[in-house]
């Protein structure tokens, strides 16, 4: 059997048959469009060791001699018997290549690979696509073949990196710190990243990957990875003796979780790769390419070819302007002032259904409360919209208060470890936010919680849902049984299903800030929520790794008030702007309060945002490697190189006097370039206070030219920021 070879975008993705398994052979730089006789692979054989060479296969198995971890782990019950098939030996029975969704450098794109093994009853398919942009799209199906149940315990989507991968990087955090990278070099064994809290984790790593030593934004090799799971999971790199180091990921199962009657299949969550010889930047590329080549994307590309989505509204989100306080006469004000600012949606987050006026009640009884609202939200929907702007709601489907009309009249409904309800004697997981979750594998509280949000979008004028998900589901259980697996399926079916019947409504993904951040969920959602830190110097680390993977159109990016709540930092307005800038825009502040100068210069960034939301939104994301770690230089440029938008960020007081020159890499390097400081601009409130210098560099007050190649390799002076500050350099092709 021919060897498959997938090229895309510089990568290719070559497997061999010759075993009788699917072997990868190679995944990384692009391999040309010939390939030699793949016989001159085969390894030396050292003493003490297996007679034959042991494949690095897309299913890695003990009946292989594999000493990593396997792809597929399970067992059969047979007559009373477990235990039995409990290493599989899967050889490949058909590969079906699809040449039609070739790009112009690929002798094909996607492939379905078939192995069997027809003594333990189990057949495997694998499906791969290397998408046009260079993103690696994997999943596999089991199918029980065999005449009684078959137990999966795990299946597992992986791939090998090569030799010179000697370092890792992967991603941790908690509430409000949500995507800090970490790191360490490859050694023997396996890394292990474990997710168990019901849903993708505030600690959960969106990237997952491997690169020659000292990777960085802009050189290096770089092998990635991204699970597109949202409930329990596993990420890792296994290093076995003999050197070589696979990468991938697997949904965590619970015990028994998953049990193959005959003829039942099981998909495994997708796994996303990518390859990069250019450093993280190359990463974010493909990941990039692929989420603006979707037919859904809110804003698809121009070079798609598809219709031309709207530009990203700017938000304002009540929270921490009102909290609980929901008066009618307040939220018509705050709306009049947001729409004077020039705010295009106003969202109301919670406090608005029967009972809240805490967190303590009220999560399940989605209906609008009477004693609040009298009249309903018409009123203040009907105001939001005369004045222009879209009407947003904040609902949290999945949660339940035991002190809620739905609690008490359904206690069954409530997600807990045993069969019984905890009425009934049966335990309740501990709480959180003082609440539970509502058990949506039920269909009749599925359809409950379905029906009730279907009403609230029919019988109001909603374009906007910011859809809450406020704790990990710990110990998760249907009938007594693990059901994570479930639950997360049928919150992406509730998802799906509000979006079939009512396609012009978008969503938001929140999870308590950043806890729900994956590849599953924005399938189904429109944005999500990047943290619920709107702390500006906490969101560039936030907003940078969550980058790596999410282009910035599908990440919330709020100025908070001058004052973080989380944090109880204080922030001049520009750095907070400027900081919200690369992301989907918004304010969540009472800007009843902002007046004066101050209001001036927020009135003028919004500008600024809607002047260059489009570059913001489609262009090339661009992270510079500057050697003094106090700063930061980050933009986006142009898919045709013509114009660019970048900030100049200082997190802390530098080792250095000044910063010196400060390369700007990315731009065309034949092409001359205006690069002009343009926020914040003298006369505005902040900047005085931006600075710490006698006199500015010599280009700052009426910009600089030069080429694109000049800016990469010796830069410009830049000024002295203070801490916590950063300044806004638009940047044109003269």
């Amino acid at each position: 059997m021919d060897p498959l070879h997938l090229r895309s975008a510089g990568t290719s993705l070559v497997l061999s048959f010759d075993d009788g398994e699917a072997e990868v052979i190679h995944w990384g730089a692009d391999l040309g469009s010939t390939l030699p006789d793949l016989a001159i692979l085969g390894g030396p054989i050292p003493h003490s060791a297996i007679d034959v060479t042991v494949p690095a296969a897309l299913l890695p198995q003990a009946s292989s001699a594999w000493q990593g971890r396997p792809g597929l782990r399970g067992q059969r019950t047979a007559d009373g018997v477990p235990g039995l098939d409990f290493s599989l030996r899967l050889r490949v029975v058909d590969v079906q290549v699809d040449s039609s969704t070739a790009v112009a450098t690929a002798a094909a794109a996607s492939a379905v690979i078939v192995q069997q093994d027809p003594d333990a009853g189990i057949t495997v398919t694998s499906g791969l696509t290397l998408h046009p942009g260079g993103l690696l799209e994997l999943r596999h199906t089991a199918v029980n073949d065999g005449t009684s149940p078959f137990q999966l315990d795990e299946l597992a989507t992986v791939l090998p990196v090569g030799p010179d991968a000697v370092e890792l990087l992967d991603l941790t955090g908690r509430w409000c710190r949500e995507r800090h990278p970490q790191r360490r070099p490859v050694q023997q064994g396996t890394w292990v990243r474990t997710g168990r809290h019901g849903r993708t984790g505030h600690d959960s790593s969106l990237l997952f990957a491997a690169g020659t030593a000292g990777f960085g934004n802009r050189h290096g090799k770089v092998w990635a990875t991204h699970l597109a799971w949202s409930g329990n999971h596993e990420q890792f790199a296994d290093t076995v003796a003999d050197g070589r180091t696979m990468i991938g990921g697997s949904e965590l199962l619970g015990p028994a979780e998953i049990v193959l009657q005959p003829g039942e299949s099981y998909t495994t969550p997708a796994l996303f790769a990518a390859y990069s010889d250019r450093g993280l930047d190359g990463i974010s590329e493909a990941f990039y390419s692929w989420f603006r080549s979707r037919p859904h994307h809110v804003v698809p590309a121009a070079s798609t070819g598809l219709p031309a989505g709207k530009p990203r509204p700017v938000v304002l989100n009540t929270w921490e302007a009102v909290y609980f306080d929901h008066r009618l006469d307040t939220l018509l004000e705050l709306a009049e002032s947001a729409a004077e600012l020039g705010v295009e949606r106003f969202v109301l987050d919670d406090g608005w259904f029967r009972g809240r006026r805490d967190d303590h009640a009220g999560l399940g009884d989605w209906y609008v409360d009477r004693t609040l609202w009298p009249d309903g939200l018409t009123p203040l929907i009907e105001a939001v919209n005369s004045q222009g702007m879209e009407f947003g709601l904040w609902v949290e489907p999945e949660m339940i208060n035991l002190d809620s009309d739905v609690a008490r009249s359904h206690p069954d409904w409530i997600v807990g470890p045993a069969a019984l309800s905890h009425k009934d004697g049966g335990r309740l997981p501990l709480e959180w936010r003082h609440q539970h979750i509502i058990d949506l594998v039920n269909p009749a509280a599925w359809r409950y919680v379905f029906d009730r949000i279907d009403a609230l979008l029919r019988e109001n004028n909603i374009k906007y849902l910011k859809w809450d998900q406020n704790r990990d589901l710990s110990e998760h259980g249907h009938a007594g049984r693990a059901s994570v697996h479930g639950q997360t399926l049928a919150a992406y079916r509730l998802f799906d299903e509000l979006r079939k019947a009512h396609p012009g409504v978008e969503i938001e993904s929140c999870s308590s800030g950043g806890a729900r951040v994956d590849l599953g969920i924005l399938e189904r959602t429109d944005r999500i929520w990047g943290s619920d830190c709107n702390d500006a110097l906490e969101r560039q680390t936030i907003q940078r790794w969550t980058g790596v993977v999410v282009p910035p159109e599908l990440v919330g990016g709020h100025i908070g008030p001058t004052t973080s709540h989380t944090t109880a930092r204080t922030h001049d307005l520009s750095f907070r702007a400027i900081t919200a800038m690369f992301g989907h825009f918004g304010m969540e502040w009472d800007v009843r309060q902002v007046q004066g100068a101050e209001r001036e210069e927020l009135k003028r960034f919004i500008g600024l945002y809607k002047e260059h939301r489009g570059l913001v939104h489609s262009g090339r994301m661009v992270r510079a490697d500057v050697p003094d770690d106090s700063l930061m230089v980050h933009g986006v440029v142009s898919d045709d190189g013509g114009s660019a938008l970048f900030a100049v960020v200082s997190t802390r007081t530098s080792f250095a006097e000044q910063p010196g020159r400060v390369a700007v890499p990315g731009l065309d390097p034949e092409r001359s370039y205006m690069v002009q400081a343009i926020f914040p601009a003298p006369g505005d409130a902040d900047y005085a206070r931006t600075f710490t210098q006698v006199r500015p560099p010599a280009w700052l007050p009426s910009g600089a030219e030069a080429s694109g190649r000049f800016l990469a390799e010796v830069g410009l002076p830049m000024p002295v920021l203070n801490p916590e500050h950063a300044l806004l350099l638009r940047i044109t092709a003269v």
